[in-house]
């Protein structure tokens, strides 16, 4: 397991903050009840922060043609038929998927294709279980056109306690299940904008593995 890159200059800063921090309590209390206790609880916020930008080497292990993977880890919190006003314009079946602070919060593509559209907004920071998070929060919305010819629409939104969404996807580049999409700084959730009749393969509350678990399966166009 490997630190990711958009977490290691803040570790880097926030160990040398508190070394600094324990270290000045020391020498000026020295080993009292409050050395103790802070160093305890330094120690765990810094490892609770290091857990969070971990950086798992997955890759998914089958045939992805025709299927549409987890591209986060966390729970579905969203299995619906919605209204995307963004892009579309029209009824899409939406998928989303809620990552706790606990979660890896890298995000992968969903489907192996050619980005076609990449846009920012600036938002809200509302929790990210909430509705109106995908509209209102600050996200980044990518449009990616399969081997096919089906534009599948990923949304990373920005949570409560977020501040910041990195997107890698730029328009015109070809993209794979297996390539990094972008990574978004403590909670959040990731929604997936899919054609109306594609075959759902999660339930609601179901814990999913970014890059690892299938969500749905994309019906073929009609000829």
């Amino acid at each position: 397991m490997k630190v990711h890159k958009e977490g290691t200059g803040l570790l880097l800063t926030l160990f040398t903050v508190l070394f600094i921090v324990n270290v000045t309590i020391y020498h000026t209390v020295g080993k009292e009840n409050l050395f103790y206790v802070l160093s305890v609880v330094s120690t765990f916020f810094f490892l609770l922060v290091l857990n969070f930008f971990r950086s798992p080497y997955r890759r998914f292990p089958y045939d992805s043609e025709g299927l549409v993977i987890a591209p986060a880890d966390g729970t579905v919190v969203v299995i619906e038929e919605v209204q995307e006003n963004e892009y579309f314009k029209d009824r899409r079946l939406q998928i989303s998927i809620f990552m706790s602070i606990f979660n890896v919060h890298a995000n992968w593509f969903p489907v192996n294709g050619t980005v076609k559209y990449v846009s920012h907004q600036n938002g809200r920071f509302l929790a990210a279980y909430l509705p109106k998070s995908s509209t209102e929060n600050e996200r980044s919305t990518i449009v990616i056109t399969t081997r096919r010819g089906i534009d599948v629409l990923t949304r990373q939104i920005a949570g409560a306690m977020a501040r910041r969404i990195v997107t890698y996807a730029r328009a015109g580049e070809r993209c794979k299940v297996d390539d990094q999409m972008g990574f978004i700084k403590f909670g959040s959730r990731v929604d997936v904008f899919l054609p109306l009749g594609t075959e759902v393969l999660v339930e609601m509350d179901q814990k999913v593995t970014g890059n690892q678990t299938p969500i749905a399966r994309l019906s073929k166009p009609q000829c």
